[in-house]
C-alpha cells in the first residue's frame, strides 16, 4: 500500500530526491513516508505542503489527524 499524497508529491516534483530536498529530509525518509512505513510527523506537514507549493492539502498527508488538519469541507463557519 502506497501513501497516495506522497506518491502525488513525487509526481508533482519529479522524484523522492527532489522531495527530500524540498522539505529538508532524507530520501529515505521519503521511502518509509511512500511505503507506509513511518507516519509523517505533524511537524512535517506543512514543509510537505509547501513542497508542492499547495497542490496537495495538509489533511491528505495526515486525514488520520482531523483536529489538526480538517478537511475543508468539514470545517464549520458561523454566519454573520
Amino acid at each position: 500500500m502506497k501513501h497516495k499524497a506522497i506518491e502525488k508529491a513525487i509526481e508533482l516534483l519529479g522524484s523522492q530526491q527532489a522531495l527530500a530536498r524540498k522539505c529538508g529530509k532524507a530520501q529515505s525518509t521519503i521511502c518509509d513516508w511512500l511505503n507506509c512505513k513511518n507516519k509523517i510527523s505533524p511537524e512535517f506537514v506543512p514543509l510537505l505542503v509547501a513542497a508542492v507549493d499547495g497542490k496537495i492539502p495538509a489533511h491528505e498527508f495526515r486525514p488520520d489527524l482531523p483536529e489538526i488538519f480538517p478537511h475543508p469541507d468539514s470545517v464549520c463557519t458561523v454566519d454573520e
